[in-house]
């Protein structure tokens, strides 16, 4: 079930979700930035809903909401005192896995939340409450860390560029990349440049949006200028986000990501991938192994294309993956690897455990 309220811009702080205590209201990104539109669910089919057609997009917002899924899942199934009532949530928590492929955030929050739900019998509802409550603070804690170390290793840079939208809306706050970018600002002044991000937009629509709300200058360029942009030597570094990171350090993010690696290797510039640990998948050992979702050509087509028996059309990726050898820095929450190999992604496995 899904409710909307409006709010005008001088009423939102960048939140792209925000838990009631009854419902998860999910900030719709596709209306952004012409509308600020909230959407209310109080089950973990809205939940499904909302991952799945991008109303709530980024890996650990994703994770996020699908944690605050199941906690609506048990606070409806549990209520009703069915005896199968754990059976029902179990089948919400596969519906939610099955919202998207590729972000590995969200099968990480939702194995939180089974082990929460599996630890607790007498009281499920608050313990797993609780553990989506402590995965959304975790993740803006983690934000808040990563700024500060990414601000460390770009200190000097007099340009930055990043892809796709890294932050407030695509966290449980602060963000990723632009999490770096912020605290780098905070610091000195320093240029920013987004892409585009097609074919939604992304970079367009959100995150030169909420850098503004910020207070933070930045510039637009079109995905197809990043080289010249490149080449003018504007920019020192790229700073993207992770969807999946493998555990030799390959990286699943936003297509486009890829090109912008290879382009920057070409000009001499530094490629960053700023991320919390729980986006480290370490069962893949390699990017090769990383499941590509595939979405519909309908968002890359006009309608006179989508006829039946039209000799047009779309090959729609979601994401690429970039290769170990062309980042520079990967970072999270507990230190940052430079020059990232399968033993330099390892040592941050170590320290978790």
């Amino acid at each position: 079930m899904t409710m909307q309220n409006e709010l005008t811009v001088d009423e939102l702080t960048v939140q792209a979700l925000q838990w009631t205590g009854s419902t998860l209201r999910v900030l719709d990104q596709r209306q952004l930035p012409e509308h600020i539109v909230y959407d209310e669910y109080n089950d973990a089919a809205g939940v499904t809903e909302a991952i799945a057609t991008m109303r709530v997009r980024g890996a650990p917002a994703i994770g996020i909401a699908a944690a605050y899924g199941v906690a609506l899942s048990v606070r409806r199934h549990y209520s009703e005192y069915s005896a199968h009532w754990r059976q029902n949530v179990m089948a919400d928590i596969e519906m939610l896995a099955k919202s998207r492929p590729t972000a590995v955030n969200l099968f990480w929050a939702l194995d939180q939340m089974r082990t929460a739900l599996n630890q607790q019998t007498e009281q499920p509802l608050a313990a797993t409450l609780a553990c989506a409550e402590k995965i959304h603070a975790d993740d803006i804690a983690a934000n808040y860390k990563m700024g500060e170390l990414g601000a460390d290793i770009i200190a000097g840079a007099k340009g930055v560029m990043t892809h796709c939208n890294t932050g407030a809306l695509a966290t449980g706050g602060y963000g990723t990349a632009l999490g770096v970018i912020r605290s780098a600002y905070k610091r000195n002044h320093i240029n920013v440049y987004a892409g585009e991000t097609r074919p939604w937009l992304q970079g367009m629509r959100l995150t030169v949006w909420e850098l503004a709300q910020d207070g933070i200058p930045v510039t637009l360029v079109a995905d197809s200028a990043a080289a010249w942009l490149m080449k003018s030597g504007a920019i020192d570094w790229i700073i993207v986000g992770a969807d999946r990171i493998a555990a030799n350090g390959d990286t699943a993010n936003k297509i486009g990501t890829y090109s912008l690696a290879v382009l920057a290797k070409q000009h001499g510039v530094k490629l960053m991938v700023a991320a919390p640990t729980s986006t480290i998948d370490w069962k893949t050992a390699s990017g090769d192994q990383i499941e590509i979702e595939q979405r519909h050509q309908n968002e890359l087509l006009p309608a006179c294309y989508l006829k039946e028996g039209s000799l047009v059309s779309a090959w729609n990726p979601v994401f690429d993956v970039t290769p170990a050898e062309l980042i520079s820095a990967i970072v999270t929450e507990r230190g940052a690897v430079l020059n990232p190999s399968e033993q330099g992604v390892r040592s941050l496995k170590n320290d978790i455990e």
